[in-house]
């Protein structure tokens, strides 16, 4: 494909959860974004939408997919709604910005790759943790030797999962269905949770020899509440992978031990009113500039015609890693 020539992008974004509303602010504060639709079953939430400007209002995606003048989508629906979105945005021409994971499973996710190959279109796989300067400086000290050789790695992502907006301050609100529904979700927090911290050791480290897992249930669900993978990789390194949706205090971060030294990266959060604040004021709070970041890094990927990063190849070999550890549980 040749470079596009055009000052901005024109946007359509899918889903207008919680992420979704993340990067509908963001999409609002790019100069390179012209934000034109988004689409959502939720009326509340296409009204909120509507508040920020936005004219053309979907409750089928499909009717989006459609608009002549949408160069590319980004899609933040469930995981089960993943593949027939992504396939049909690539059948409309559109380039694709999909939230992680790529799909339920490596089956689903190698036809949305596929799609997007067949048409021409961009894929790019939402992981902000490359996006995030903590782990991105991180990992430039580790490729400048500073650390030697990286022995083992201890990777942490643990959070509340789909209960995260449970807190002391407000009532408890329902959580979707679908979260709760294996074949609907594809797993639990091994591939919620896991799917970024596999991805972020996979760019440091390189591709993954085996891993296996040992899954835990704290909530007596048919998936895993809680996961602790061991991961082996082609370099040498080993890394130790904690994922749980049990806190409702939120722990993201990575510590390597090299022959030389060690050092840790972790996302440290800002607090809610200076949050607020900020969001008030139409500006991105520090704690999502990496959702900004990494869009910013999609719509450049269009301009100047490149593979972004993560793609949809890389994020396709995170599914088959998970895969793996789910097929070789380990006993405690």
């Amino acid at each position: 494909m040749s470079v596009v020539k055009m000052e901005k992008i024109n946007f359509g974004v899918i889903g207008l959860g919680f992420i979704g509303k993340v990067h509908l602010r963001n999409c609002l504060n790019l100069k390179s974004v012209k934000l034109m639709a988004v689409a959502d079953v939720s009326k509340k939430a296409l009204r909120l939408a509507k508040e920020f400007g936005i004219k053309r209002l979907f409750t089928d995606y499909h009717e989006l997919l459609k608009q002549p003048e949408i160069d590319a989508v980004l899609i933040s629906l469930p995981t089960f709604l993943h593949a027939p979105c992504a396939i049909s945005a690539a059948e409309e021409g559109k380039h694709i910005f999909l939230e992680k994971p790529l799909a339920r499973n490596p089956d689903e996710g190698k036809k949305i790759v596929s799609a997007a190959k067949r048409y021409g279109t961009k894929l790019m796989i939402g992981y902000p943790l490359r996006f995030a300067s903590e782990f991105k400086n991180l990992k430039k000290e580790m490729e400048n030797g500073k650390l030697g050789e990286i022995q083992i790695a201890h990777a942490v992502n643990i959070a509340a999962g789909p209960f995260f907006h449970r807190t002391e301050s407000t009532a408890p609100r329902p959580v979707p269905q679908w979260w709760f529904n294996k074949d609907l979700s594809g797993g639990g927090a091994l591939l919620d949770l896991g799917s970024h911290m596999i991805n972020l050791t996979r760019w440091y480290f390189g591709e993954i020899k085996n891993i296996k897992a040992y899954l835990g249930h704290r909530f007596n669900f048919d998936f895993e509440d809680h996961a602790i993978c061991v991961a082996k990789f082609d370099s040498g390194t080993t890394a130790i992978i904690d994922v749980g949706w049990f806190s409702q205090e939120a722990v993201v971060g990575i510590e390597l031990f090299g022959t030389v030294a060690h050092s840790t990266a972790r996302r440290s959060s800002t607090s809610k009113v200076i949050t607020a604040i900020k969001l008030i004021l139409g500006r991105t709070p520090k704690f999502f500039i990496p959702y900004l970041k990494e869009v910013s890094h999609f719509i450049d990927s269009i301009r100047e015609d490149t593979q972004p990063s993560s793609s949809g190849d890389d994020a396709l070999k995170d599914l088959e890693a998970i895969k793996q550890a789910y097929n070789a549980q380990a006993s405690l």
